[in-house]
C-alpha cells in the first residue's frame, strides 16, 4: 500500500536579476509504500534536497502534487519527521527538552512528554545524557538527539537529508546501523538523501538515482539484502556489483553536470619537438 505519491512535481526558482527562471527539478513522480526505505543519490544541485523539502511541506512545487495517505501536502506537519545534515537542535534546550519539543507543541501532558522522550532517548543510546546541552555533545550524539526528536512525534514517515554527512567515517557507520535497527523495529517509511553510494545500498531497500539539473529520477534499483543487515554485507560480491552499477549511473550525471564530459579524460601527451 502506497502512503506517499509524488505526481509530476517540478520546481523553478525565479531569477534575482529578472532573467529566466531556473528549473531545478523537472516533473518527477515517485510512490513510496508502507515500510519503504528509499535512498536517493545524484550529483550536487540535482534537486534531491528540493524534492525532500517539497515532501516535507517546507517548499511548494511549481507544478504537480504530493499526496500523503491520499491527502495533498500543503505545509509542514507532524506526520513527517525531518532530519537535516546540520543538527538543528535548540542550543538553549537540553536533550530531553529538545526531544520533547514537538510533543509540547501538540499539548501533551508533561508526564507523557517525558515518558515518550525517555523511550526514544534510550532507543538512540543517550540514557544518562538527558540534561546535557547540544554544545556538550559530540556530532554523533547531537544527530541521535535529532533522530529521537523526529521519532518521538510518531510520524508516518521520516525525511532525512544527508543526516550523517557531517560525521566522521566510524561514527557515520555506527549511525547507519543504529538507524537501520530502529527502522527494523518501527517500520517507518523513509526517504533518505545521500551522496554516499555505500550508504545508499546498505540502508535502502530501493535506490533512486537522479539526473543532473534539472533533476528527475532516471534510474531505480531494488536492493536484494534481507533484514536485519550486518555491516559485513558491504564486502559481499552482490553488494560490490550493485555499488559498481550505481557508481556508473551517478558518475555519468556528475560528468554531465560539469565541463568534464566534453573533454578527454586522458589527453594525449604533447608531441615531442625535434
Amino acid at each position: 500500500m502506497n502512503i506517499l505519491s509524488i505526481r509530476g512535481v517540478s520546481r523553478s526558482f525565479a531569477s534575482q536579476n529578472g532573467g529566466a527562471a531556473t528549473l531545478a527539478l523537472q516533473a518527477t513522480s515517485l510512490d513510496a509504500a508502507e515500510n519503504d526505505f528509499i535512498t536517493i543519490l545524484g550529483p550536487s544541485g540535482c534537486g534531491k534536497s528540493t524534492l525532500l523539502r517539497i515532501v516535507a511541506g517546507l517548499d511548494q512545487p511549481t507544478s504537480g502534487e504530493v499526496l500523503l495517505d491520499g491527502t495533498q501536502v500543503s505545509g509542514a506537519g507532524a506526520d513527517r519527521g525531518m532530519v537535516f545534515q546540520s543538527y538543528t537542535l535548540f542550543p538553549w534546550l537540553n536533550v530531553r527538552d529538545n526531544v520533547c519539543f514537538g510533543l509540547r507543541e501538540r499539548g501533551l501532558a508533561l508526564a507523557q512528554q517525558h515518558e515518550i522522550a525517555q523511550s526514544f532517548i534510550a532507543r538512540v543510546g543517550l540514557s544518562g545524557f538527558e540534561q546535557h546541552y547540544p554544545k556538550q555533545l559530540s556530532g554523533g550524539m547531537q544527530q541521535r538527539t535529532a533522530l529521537a526528536r523526529a521519532l518521538a512525534n510518531g510520524p508516518r514517515m521520516l525525511l532525512m537529508d544527508e543526516p550523517f554527512g557531517a560525521l566522521d567515517h566510524q561514527t557515520r557507520e555506527l549511525m547507519q546501523e543504529l538507524l537501520l535497527g530502529i527502522w527494523e523495529a518501527e517500520r517507518k517509511t523513509v526517504l533518505f538523501v545521500t551522496h554516499d553510494i555505500d550508504e545508499a545500498v546498505f540502508m535502502g531497500n530501493r535506490v533512486m538515482v537522479m539526473s543532473a539539473r534539472p533533476g528527475r529520477i532516471k534510474f531505480e534499483s531494488a536492493v536484494p539484502f534481507a533484514h536485519p543487515r550486518h555491516y559485513r554485507i558491504k564486502t559481499s560480491a552482490e553488494f560490490v556489483k550493485l555499488k559498481a552499477e550505481l557508481t556508473e549511473q551517478v558518475r555519468a550525471e556528475v560528468l554531465a553536470s560539469t565541463a568534464l564530459y566534453s573533454e578527454p579524460l586522458h589527453p594525449a601527451s604533447p608531441a615531442a619537438t625535434p
